[in-house]
């Protein structure tokens, strides 16, 4: 395409300048968005501190009344997504660029992975690291069976599934929505505009104010979650280490008042400074961490079993995408209602999060190159992980003794980790360092989902204002607080309370879940439509060429010809011999001393 046909295809696309940028200049909150969603959340808050034990009991009530009935529809759409995303790569839609067409990457390949690479890492890595497929061959998923071997390696095969291509491809669907609305149409950075291929002019009014509560609030409560995960095995590590006797209410709400005020420091010195300074470093210890525990750990068995992990995987990822548990009664919903539909909850309301991010560092890449860098690349980190401090655990398990687990058998998510690293030479330092590292990803999650939820509230502003950053700082803490003293008061034990916070996440993503869905009957519309505008464009680009070359009356006989008895398919064929042919004759044409001697040439 000529530069005149690409200023074409974007002249169509170009929004109310005066609208964008009255939204890009005003520097305070958006009314509509901002107050609604202040005031749920409030009442949210309010509620679950003034009523902790009811408050437990009726998310209680919810998680057996509702988890179980949305299992099978999360399930199925996260499973869509993939598929969705896969599609939107591997087909026609692929070389869409997001961005202007003449411009490059903003990013060079490597800065680009190692970006995705931290988008990839998180408070849940480290609390489920070794946790997760203990838990899953401690007490295996209903319906498995086989020896000590088969069920360790449904165990990785389930691990990876909650934390692999399924979990990005939920991040692909908001990412590259977002990404084309920003890059490639001039959008602010809302979560309305993803929607404005199919509701047009009404996602300036109520209709996109809804969406952008919506996002807010799930945002809110997949932070919440990782707050309330990371507080456990902060206080389970402080236990470990002998600093506290006991993990209680007071020293979980004292940890996340004192994390919050730094998370809140590190919001108000923006994505340049604090935020960007912390991820760097959490993210090369983290690093260190994992090589660390492959050195002293039983490093040919997790060499060996990160291969055989991959090859499980492969060989269970389809009959696991589709599973629901659905002839395995009240176990099979509880299992799945704890575990994979809390999951895919979960990723559901951290997609405005980690979609934004993805799609602020991807301007000029194209759709294939998108979803396979970011499908690719933060599930290879999530199978490292995983295979490092997994592996060991199941090594020590099976082969070491044991000791990982509770008297009765069960698993404490929080404490295996520090069992696992407590042991090993140094462990006393593996031990702070695990908690250093969850700490500073606490802080990470909570500055950075601030910043994103204050991006969301202000109207798409990316320097909205700090007394606003620092508010939703603080309600993300309040909102980990409240739901956690709900699940503690309802099962009267501190490290058992994150039910509360699971249920919130699972419910909040729901409405959301919607709005993904209908991202995707989006973006194939406005895929779709520059498809066929590319191609129109590139056909009258050959008109004219043919014109030039053969005259105004052959070309417009060749040209109806074709249009009347082939289809696009077979035009886009004729197309290139066209080239081709036209190709031959310019050189033909040209003087005999500037001809190229070849097999092809006219000469020859």
């Amino acid at each position: 395409m000529s530069a005149s046909d690409t200023s074409e295809t974007h002249d169509q696309h170009d929004p109310d300048d005066e609208s964008i940028k009255a939204t890009l200049e005003r520097k305070s909150v958006k009314p509509s968005v901002f107050f609604p969603a202040l005031i749920l959340l409030l009442v949210v808050v309010g509620l679950s501190m003034a009523f902790p034990v009811r408050t437990g009991e009726v998310f209680g009530t919810l998680n057996d009344a509702v988890i179980g009935s949305v299992g099978w529809y999360y399930t199925l759409s996260v499973t869509g997504f993939v598929i969705f995303s896969l599609w939107m790569a591997i087909g026609r839609f692929g070389d869409l660029t997001l961005g202007p067409d003449d411009e490059g990457p903003e990013y060079g390949f490597f800065v680009w992975f190692s970006m995705l690479f931290a988008a990839g890492m998180g408070i849940g890595l480290v609390f489920w690291g070794a946790a997760e497929p203990l838990s899953f061959y401690v007490d295996p998923k209903p319906g498995w069976s086989g020896d000590d071997a088969d069920i360790a390696h449904l165990s990785m095969a389930q691990t990876f599934l909650h934390w692999g291509v399924h979990a990005w491809a939920i991040y692909v669907v908001v990412g590259l929505a977002l990404a084309y609305a920003i890059h490639r149409r001039g959008r602010s950075i809302s979560l309305r505009w993803t929607l404005e291929p199919l509701l047009g002019d009404r996602v300036k009014g109520w209709v996109g104010d809804l969406i952008d509560v919506v996002a807010i609030v799930g945002t809110i409560a997949g932070v919440a979650t990782s707050l309330g995960l990371g507080v456990s095995q902060i206080s389970a590590g402080l236990v470990y280490l002998d600093v506290v006797d006991e993990a209680t209410d007071p020293l979980m709400v004292a940890l996340i008042v004192a994390i919050t005020a730094i998370a809140t420091i590190s919001v108000v010195t923006g994505l340049d400074i604090g935020i960007k300074i912390l991820s760097n470093f959490n993210i090369a210890l983290a690093g260190v961490f994992a090589v660390v525990l492959l050195i002293l750990g039983p490093t040919l068995f997790l060499l060996r079993s990160f291969v055989e992990n991959i090859g499980a995987y492969l060989f269970e990822v389809i009959p696991l995408s589709f599973s629901t548990s659905a002839f395995f009664g009240e176990d099979g919903e509880a299992w799945q209602g704890a575990w994979t539909t809390f999951y895919w909850g979960w990723w559901i309301s951290w997609a405005p999060f980690v979609g934004l991010f993805i799609a602020r560092i991807s301007r000029g890449r194209t759709v294939r190159e998108f979803v396979f860098g970011v499908l690719l690349v933060p599930t290879l980190v999530s199978m490292v992980w995983f295979s490092i401090l997994g592996g060991s655990a199941l090594y020590q398990q099976i082969f070491g003794g044991g000791g990982l687990t509770n008297d009765d058998g069960t698993v404490t998510s929080e404490n295996v980790l520090f069992n696992l690293v407590g042991d090993l030479p140094g462990g006393t330092l593996l031990v702070g360092i695990v908690i250093l590292l969850v700490t500073i990803f606490f802080v990470t999650s909570s500055d950075s989902g601030s910043l994103v939820v204050d991006m969301l509230a202000s109207g798409g502003d990316t320097n909205p204002p700090k007394w606003s950053r620092v508010m939703w700082a603080v309600i993300e803490g309040s909102v980990a607080i409240g739901l956690l003293l709900a699940g503690s008061r309802a099962t009267d034990d501190p490290l058992d309370a994150l039910g509360a916070l699971q249920t919130g996440a699972i419910l909040t993503a729901a409405p959301f879940s919607v709005i993904m869905i209908a991202m995707c009957f989006a973006l194939y519309k406005v895929f779709k439509s520059e498809y066929r505008e590319i191609q129109r464009l590139n056909r009258k680009a050959r008109v004219r060429a043919m014109q030039d070359e053969l005259g105004d009356a052959m070309t417009e006989q060749v040209t109806d010809h074709l249009v009347e008895n082939f289809d696009d398919h077979f035009g886009e064929h004729v197309d290139s011999h066209v080239e081709t042919a036209l190709d031959r004759r310019s050189r033909w044409r040209r003087p005999l001393s500037r001809r190229s001697a070849g097999p092809d040439d006219p000469q020859e």
